[in-house]
């Protein structure tokens, strides 16, 4: 139970700490930086969605023959379609943006930066609890280690993420604590979902090979739709290159040296 509970809380721990940032560092993050870290936050869920759940979400229905990639497909595009409901339902604002998207509302643009990021974490607490259940159910070739492994790739990605909220909450008059609890915040919804999923698939274990596959999809479209976009805007879109790299291959590492 403990271990269960520590995988769960790494990820949030890996956003507070990159939250903190915002009391070492005196200016707005330097622009080459943060995309830099934007790449390797999307090389680190991209190699997570592959490595850590496509692969996994087939190798639990080999005994389909050829036809095991239907599961992970369907779960996929599942996953796609839920972020994209979410988008559109959410009123929301992404980093570097002026105009918000999703319905009209009065919400300020703190708060619609706060959804944005919301949704960008939700398939990440689904993805971490998804392999710490398939990691709970005997003989469905998961283990603790990969699901740690997972764990620990979310955590990575999310220190900077942390600093990319709270960063641009000071630039914008927030107290350098204010900041930092917002930017903390921002990945508590992580936890939640993994604990809610972890719930869910107790009672539905026939239903892993896609939840695993719906998890890669939702982080999927997290990637294409907002960090990539964000990553590769403007100048210095090179080093968003160089930092998905990394990334990928921070997370493949991970995911087959612990597994």
């Amino acid at each position: 139970m403990n271990g269960i509970l520590l995988a769960l809380l790494i990820p949030f721990i890996g956003t507070t700490l990159g939250a903190a940032f915002v009391f070492f560092m005196k200016k707005q993050m330097p622009d080459r930086l943060q995309k830099t870290l934007l790449g390797f936050a999307s090389g680190i869920m991209v190699a997570a969605s592959v490595w850590s759940l496509l692969i996994p979400s087939m190798d639990m229905c080999a005994s389909m023959g050829r036809l095991r990639v239907l599961p992970a497909t369907l779960g996929f595009m599942l996953g796609i379609g839920f972020l994209l409901l979410i988008d559109f339902i959410t009123p929301h604002l992404h980093l570097g943006n002026t105009t918000p998207e999703g319905p009209k509302t009065h919400l300020s643009r703190t708060t619609m930066l706060m959804l944005a990021v919301t949704i960008h974490n939700i398939p990440e607490g689904m993805a971490v609890g998804v392999v710490i259940a398939g990691a709970m159910q005997n003989g469905l070739g998961i283990s603790a280690a990969a699901a740690m492994a997972m764990s620990l790739g979310i955590a990575i990605q999310n220190v900077p993420e942390g600093a990319i909220i709270s960063m641009p909450m000071r630039v914008a008059g927030k107290s350098r604590f204010k900041s930092f609890v917002i930017g903390s915040m921002s990945g508590a919804v992580e936890p939640i979902g993994g604990a809610l999923v972890i719930a869910l698939a107790a009672i539905m274990t026939p239903m892993l090979p896609y939840m695993l596959s719906f998890a890669a999809g939702a982080m999927f479209y997290v990637v294409v739709e907002e960090l990539i976009p964000e990553a590769s805007e403007g100048r210095h879109s090179n080093l968003s290159t160089i930092g998905f790299a990394v990334g990928f291959v921070v997370m493949m590492v991970l995911d087959v040296v612990l597994s």
